[in-house]
């Protein structure tokens, strides 16, 4: 093998002794075959390699740098030239590498001796510093137990200083607090007094009891000594005010008509106000709020700012009075009392806390909003007077009831008009409470099942109440049904705002209940109407079934229904009440929280039409007898007639037709109208079709009275509801089409059909199929077979002699 290039080839002369044939083989420059095509001149001959004493490779340089031209040999000298310096440099290059790789072995064996060196003597050294530092610390150990009390104690000493530091800072605070209160500082006291309460908020973690109490018991001083005072300044300020405000603002005295003295009063509120709202921290360090039991899951809130709590104090006062203990206004029966007080204080000061009070808190770097602060308080009030009273109405249906009605009306007052936030604590949240929430599910089924009840008993229960409104009246809506959606609506507008996705769910169900129980009693309804399908009351309880459905429909979309379809889709997950599909469809939206509602109703209405439907082609069937028995084959021909006109057997049935889809378009509402013609239009396509084409045979006259009687009287009929009828009667027209064919055409249509079922699959380009004819034709819906059974039942065909 020699080297060419960055190929290396073989070559042979022949065959080794016993070598196998299929091994004589070679490496040829890639792309080269095994067969080497050489041009001599212009004759081309094939040269087997195997065969041949020279190299091939040696032959194809030949032939490439000489090749067939004499005067080419010139080159050779310096072709020879070339390569023996070629050849000398590969040799000298074969001659360095050879010489290069033992050096370059003798050094890295070199440098592995070396690192060997190295490594015994680092070991060495490492034995004799280990040795060291053993003797080292045999020496040190008498030290180290000596030094290790010293740090102890100076660590112990360390912690006295810092305990002495903390106690000197908290006395430090706590004299200037006495210096500015006798100079009567009292801003600067406060001031002080918020950084002492932060000391004390830094010192929770710390383990030192005494000096925690004495913190706590140094801050409770001041605190009180500075809360007594302020507050009783600010009592003052608040009564110059004419505070708390028992009028509306126009007629409060510091409204529209403020006195002269109003700045320097407002001024001092100011001052007040803000040196009250220092001692905020501190009163939250001393004062545990009330709060109600855990049941209720109040969010958590933070404690009503000092000041506003001093401002509440009267309004707190009356409150009590009025509404605990035995007084008149204090009525189980009358909650509507107390809720109306709260709101109509929220209003009353409403102004004056926009206009004076939150200014200050903006000037005082605090986020509180003083209307939202003001309502949060008094609606604590509203939820300890709920948590008190519901256990001594709750068994009786019509107490409570009233009371929950007249808390959401509060509540939607409350969000509405004073903008409450739904993430303060609300009467929703006591209302959710297990005991109260389940009894107030069972009240609200109970309600519902009797309002339902007195729905469908009333005279009025199948009749729109816009009947007489044409724009209004597209859905023809009975009064039963429209009532009954209203009551679902409302039972969602009460507990929408319910705080927990678990309680909203337990609604969502109720309702549910409650549509299936509408719908079944709306079937035991339809079946004491079976018999009268057509009747009045038959069709609006359809209406009633459609409209139902349709509502959910929508309801579906409500953002409201599609956070509730989430929480349910979570609750599924958790719990593994769904298959997964159910759990994908939910997730992504296939299905909806009504799916099976709406499907239930759908079936309903499915059936109940199927019913009507059917009633109606009953009669359609009976009145067309006489038209399925009419003399097809011996009718004139339209030439013979002047005039054509309806066959007389046809008046029974196209004038039934027509009452009855007068009926029903008076009677059911668009959607369902539209569904009913269509079923019935195709099942009349289908009775003519298969009762009286297929049943007969035609002459030129009948085939053309049969044209008549359909495409002038019976398609129009149902032109009224759609633009193209005859597109509903494929049947019908595509059998006149083949049986008013001129005879010519006929004749032309049988022997195409003829040949293309002869022809089979075999594919003629110059033959047209039978599907192409056909469409040619106008014959769209109707099989090739079908046509031929058609053409077979016309009378007039010519005598061929055959």
């Amino acid at each position: 093998a020699q080297p060419v290039g960055d190929q290396w080839r073989v070559s042979k002369s022949g065959p080794c002794p016993g070598e196998p044939v299929e091994r004589r083989s070679r490496l040829i420059p890639a792309g080269d075959e095994n067969m080497a095509a050489i041009n001599v001149g212009r004759e081309q001959f094939v040269r087997d390699p195997d065969s041949c004493d020279i190299p091939y490779y040696v032959a194809e340089f030949v032939e490439r740098e000489v090749g067939t031209d004499l005067n080419c040999l010139r080159k050779l000298g310096k072709l020879i030239e070339e390569l023996s310096e070629n050849k000398k440099q590969l040799e000298e290059q074969v001659l360095t590498v050879s010489s290069e790789v033992p050096k370059r072995i003798q050094k890295a064996l070199k440098n592995a001796e070396d690192s060997k060196t190295s490594l015994n003597q680092l070991l060495e050294e490492e034995t004799v510093l280990f040795g060291s530092i053993n003797s080292h610390l045999l020496t040190a150990q008498p030290w180290m137990k000596d030094l290790g009390v010293l740090i102890s104690q100076i660590e112990e000493v360390e912690r006295h200083l810092a305990y002495l530091k903390w106690i000197s800072q908290i006395e430090e605070l706590s004299d200037n607090i006495q210096q500015y209160l006798m100079t009567n500082n009292v801003p600067e006291a406060a001031t002080t007094l918020a950084a002492m309460a932060e000391l004390d908020i830094k010192l929770q973690e710390s383990s030192c009891s005494h000096l925690l109490t004495f913190v706590r018991s140094t801050v409770k001083f001041w605190h009180k000594i500075l809360k007594d005072k302020l507050s009783s300044d600010f009592e003052e300020i608040l009564t110059h005010l004419h505070w708390p405000f028992v009028g509306p603002p126009q007629t409060q005295v510091f409204g529209l008509s403020a006195p002269a003295n109003a700045p320097e009063t407002f001024s001092n509120l100011e001052s007040l106000f803000s040196q009250l709202l220092k001692l905020q921290t501190s009163d939250e360090l001393l004062t545990k709020p009330k709060q109600l039991p855990e049941k209720y899951s109040l969010p958590p809130s933070p404690p009503i700012i000092l000041p506003m709590q001093i401002m509440l104090n009267p309004l707190q006062k009356r409150f009590k009075y009025h509404f605990t203990g035995n007084r008149q206004t204090n009525v189980l029966s009358k909650p509507e009392w107390y809720l109306t007080q709260v709101l109509m204080w929220t209003g009353n000061h409403a102004k004056f806390l926009d206009d004076k009070i939150q200014p200050i808190l903006d000037k005082a770097g605090s986020s509180v909003n003083a209307r939202l602060e003001f309502s949060r308080a008094l609606v604590m009030l509203i939820l300890e007077k709920l948590a008190a009273d519901i256990p001594c109405l709750l068994y009786d249906d019509n107490l409570f009831c009233h009371l929950v009605d007249e808390v959401l009306l509060f509540e939607r007052d409350l969000y509405t008009v004073h903008g409450y936030l739904s993430t303060f604590p609300s009467c929703m949240h006591i209302l959710s409470e297990e005991t109260c929430f389940q009894r107030w599910l069972t009240v609200e089924r109970k309600f519902a099942l009797q309002k339902m009840d007195s729905i469908l008993s009333s005279e009025a229960a199948w009749v729109s109440q816009y009947k007489d409104i044409t724009d209004v009246d597209e859905m023809k809506v009975p009064d039963c049904a429209e009532t009954f959606t209203t009551l679902l609506q409302v039972i969602t507008d009460r507990y929408k705002n319910l705080p927990m996705a678990s309680r909203k769910l337990q609604f969502l169900e109720l309702q549910k209940d409650l549509v299936d129980d509408f719908r079944i009693r709306l079937t035991q309804v339809m079946k004491e109407e079976t018999r009268a399908s057509l009747a009045f009351r038959y069709c609006a309880i359809l209406n009633a079934v459609n409209y139902i459905a349709t509502v959910l429909a929508d309801w579906a979309d409500n953002v409201f229904f599609l956070e509730l379809q989430q929480a349910a889709l979570e609750v599924c997950a958790d719990s593994s009440a769904l298959s997964k599909l159910q759990l994908g469809q939910l997730a992504c939206m296939e299905s909806s929280v009504f799916d099976d509602m709406i499907n239930l109703l759908e079936r309903l209405k499915h059936d109940m039409l199927t019913r009507q439907v059917d009633h109606v082609f009953r009669e359609v069937k009976d009145a067309a007898k006489l038209y399925k028995k009419e003399r097809w084959l011996s009718l004139p021909s339209q030439a013979e007639q002047a005039v054509m006109s309806l066959s007389s057997t046809a008046c029974p049935l196209l004038l039934t037709l027509r009452d009855r889809l007068l009926q029903l378009e008076q009677q059911l509402c668009y959607s369902l109208f539209k569904i009913s013609w269509q079923i019935l239009a195709e099942k009349v396509d289908m009775f003519i079709y298969q009762e009286v084409i297929l049943a007969n045979h035609f002459n030129e006259g009948g085939a053309a009275q049969l044209q008549f009687d359909m495409t002038r009287n019976l398609f129009p009929l149902f032109s009224h509801y759609c633009k193209r009828p005859e597109n509903y009667f494929k049947h019908i027209k595509e059998a006149c089409i083949i049986l008013n064919l001129n005879v010519g055409s006929a004749l032309l249509l049988k022997d195409a059909l003829h040949s293309a079922s002869e022809n089979g699959t075999i594919l003629d380009p110059n033959q047209p199929s039978a599907t192409a004819v056909l469409n040619e034709l106008g014959v769209y819906k109707l099989a090739q077979q079908d046509v031929e059974i058609l053409l077979n039942l016309r009378a007039n065909w010519p005598n061929t002699g055959k």
